[in-house]
């Protein structure tokens, strides 16, 4: 079980001045910059290369519900801007700020690099009800996006969201909690506090946006399980969606096989974590966990990253933003998707690189006290040490040993 003595108590912040390192341009000379390589590659390309851009960022945020950015301000203006104002430090330090993970250009207790973009996408599945108590609804998905220019990698961390954490200011609770109790600034700082990691930039997406873009997309085309096919058809048989979708057609004796999944039949794939008697039926019987779903979530968008690289096209892009923008909050200023965007043909070749915390064998299933099943983390060192490996890899060193 997290201690109050078993966390790094940092305040979050939304003024990232290392962002993206000291290298970064003004807003002004971002433009100037992307306008010119636009140029550049329009003359230099070859047949075709011009249909892959901004893809990136779009996949990204696929990951939890689908949505994207374009460097237009035109698009860009549609997106809901809400800077982070940091919910009240714990007064009572703790002892966790020695932690014996470090990382060689961090600045301050949380771990940070100025070559490393660490962005959180949360996925919501509810908005919340200030009747109900539950003013800022409930992120189903958190995932930390580390846009790693040294490396040359995107990795994507999933936060199993039954982890039992300390909340600061409200105690230990599953990690999802704090998204319903303070939202995006107390998970911010809940993430900070209990893995160390630093966090630059947040953005929330709903389910509505993730179906309006995989219908944009005209669908996904993907290798499933049997189990996988039978899951989704029998939602949308309990569901009731017929007048919107159609079971999917398959064949019974291939375990796997190719599948075109439409918005629906996706969004029951991303949020497969097997069932027990689906909708009372004994039949819709489902094996899988929260670690299933995530995993299925990182599979969905290396699937997109691939079909969009080929196939996408910009006007395409530029009508799903439109479209979804305003489904989207973000803390991602103009002058950080104009930086992107003008370094996207770059990072569209990098490798994806995966990771679900916390890690084996530094866990183990426990029950609160009201009798919650929760995932209790027994060696937080070295859940914080695998993290900040995955994310700085060989800037990452541990006190007392010799710093790469």
């Amino acid at each position: 079980m997290a201690r109050n003595d078993d966390f790094v108590d940092i305040s979050s912040s939304s003024q990232v001045q290392r962002a993206y390192g000291s290298s970064r341009q003004s807003t002004e000379r971002a433009e100037r910059i992307a306008a010119e390589r636009s140029d550049r590659e329009r003359k230099r390309r070859r047949k075709g290369r011009g249909r892959r851009i901004f893809v990136l960022v779009l996949s990204i945020i696929m990951l939890i519900v689908g949505t994207g950015f374009v460097g237009y301000y035109k698009v860009i203006d549609s997106l809901n801007f809400e800077e982070i104002i940091p919910p009240v430090a714990n007064t009572n330090p703790t002892a966790a700020q020695e932690s014996t993970v470090t990382v060689k250009d961090a600045g301050n207790s949380l771990l940070s690099s100025s070559s490393v973009l660490n962005i959180l996408l949360f996925g919501q599945d509810y908005h919340g009800d200030e009747e109900n108590g539950e003013p800022y609804g409930r992120s189903d998905t958190m995932i930390l996006v580390s846009i790693d220019t040294v490396n040359k990698k995107i990795k994507l961390t999933s936060f199993q969201r039954d982890t039992y954490v300390s909340i600061p200011g409200y105690g230990d609770n599953k990690i999802n909690s704090a998204f319903s109790t303070g939202g995006v600034p107390l998970s911010i700082k809940t993430i900070e506090a209990n893995f160390g990691i630093k966090v630059d930039k947040y953005a929330v997406v709903d389910f509505d946006s993730f179906r309006d873009i995989i219908y944009e997309l005209g669908g996904v085309d993907i290798e499933l399980t049997l189990e996988e096919i039978e899951y989704i058809n029998a939602q949308i048989i309990v569901n009731d969606q017929f007048d919107d979708t159609d079971l999917l057609e398959y064949d019974p004796y291939e375990e796997k096989q190719m599948v075109h999944l439409d918005e629906y039949q996706a969004l029951w794939y991303a949020r497969d974590r097997g069932e027990e008697n689906l909708g009372g039926n004994p039949d819709f019987s489902f094996s899988g966990d929260d670690w299933d779903r995530t995993s299925r979530q990182r599979n969905l968008i290396e699937t997109i990253i691939k079909s969009l690289r080929e196939d996408a096209t910009l006007p395409e892009l530029v009508a799903i933003v439109n479209k979804i923008g305003p489904l989207i909050t973000t803390n991602l200023k103009k002058s950080d998707i104009t930086f992107l965007v003008s370094n996207m043909m770059t990072y569209l070749q990098y490798d994806m690189a995966e990771l679900s915390l916390p890690t084996q064998p530094n866990w183990s299933y426990g029950t609160t006290d009201n009798g919650q099943s929760v995932i209790v983390i027994n060696n937080w060192d070295q859940v914080r040490y695998d993290l900040a490996s995955f994310v700085y890899e060989d800037a990452v060193s541990r006190s007392g040993s010799e710093s790469n």
